[in-house]
């Protein structure tokens, strides 16, 4: 199996850290995808001047406003990205967008549960239900049977921090809202892959690694994988996913992840 070969993608999330960097390496490929969405909060903002840089460069790459958190900018996103692909569907939404509040148990807060669980699980949630029109009929569009990242997946980008059986770093961060949010995740994902089945779509969960970006290191720690290795791991993983894998828990290198 070579490299990932899909017709169009979108990654929110996309202008700084491993959203950043995913659409860089979807945009290097030797066959790079003839549409690449990139959804951003603020697409003129100063956060994303690299994806800018990158637009001016790449005709294949549009920048998507979308603030995951609002239904109604989803929706707005979700009507682009239809008019743009002309009916022939959308293969693969990559629900990269995240939020970390590194809270201990004892000064969790109300808000910071809320807003964490509503970027990190909910948002997800709302996106899959705003594309999935046009992931079934990038489903149905495709030839052959069975399951991959080339006819239509759904792909949630969750973390080891979700893992209730490691519990990893835990003596380091607590980030209980995060560690639920994420966990909470994994479970949607689980959800997404026995129902959305029968409409031939692939639904995994990735942990992408303890990634050098701002939110890896918020802890004052280095982490130790780049997000150029955990960007190209996860892109080669893809390429090689079947519906065997649907409702999996799997790491940038394609290890499986305990619950």
């Amino acid at each position: 199996m070579g490299e990932l070969s899909v017709r169009s993608v979108l990654v929110t999330g996309a202008n700084r850290g491993i959203g950043l960097r995913l659409v860089q390496h979807l945009l290097a490929l030797s066959n790079p995808p003839e549409w690449v969405f990139a959804g951003c909060r603020d697409p003129k903002g100063q956060r994303a001047q690299e994806l800018q840089k990158l637009a001016s460069k790449h005709p294949n790459l549009v920048i998507i406003p979308l603030e995951v958190t609002d239904p109604a900018s989803i929706k707005a996103a979700a009507a682009s990205v239809g008019e743009r692909l002309k009916g022939s569907g959308l293969n693969l939404l990559i629900n990269n967008a995240g939020i970390v509040r590194a809270n201990t148990l004892d000064n969790e807060t109300l808000k910071d549960m809320a807003e964490v669980y509503m970027t990190n699980t909910t948002a997800p949630l709302l996106l899959c239900q705003a594309f999935l029109p046009l992931l079934k009929k990038a489903a149905q569009g495709s030839p052959g049977s069975g399951m991959s990242c080339s006819k239509a997946a759904i792909i949630n980008i969750s973390s080891c921090s979700g893992s209730i059986k490691e519990l990893y770093l835990w003596e380091g961060v607590q980030a209980v809202s995060y560690r639920c949010s994420k966990a909470a995740l994994n479970m949607l994902t689980r959800c997404q892959s026995m129902g959305y089945r029968e409409n031939g779509i692939l639904c995994v969960t990735f942990n992408p690694g303890w990634v050098q970006t701002d939110m890896g290191k918020a802890g004052g720690h280095m982490p130790p994988v780049t997000v150029d290795a955990s960007a190209a791991g996860m892109l080669k993983v893809l390429s090689k996913l079947s519906e065997k894998d649907s409702g999996s828990f799997l790491d940038w290198e394609g290890n499986v992840v305990p619950w």
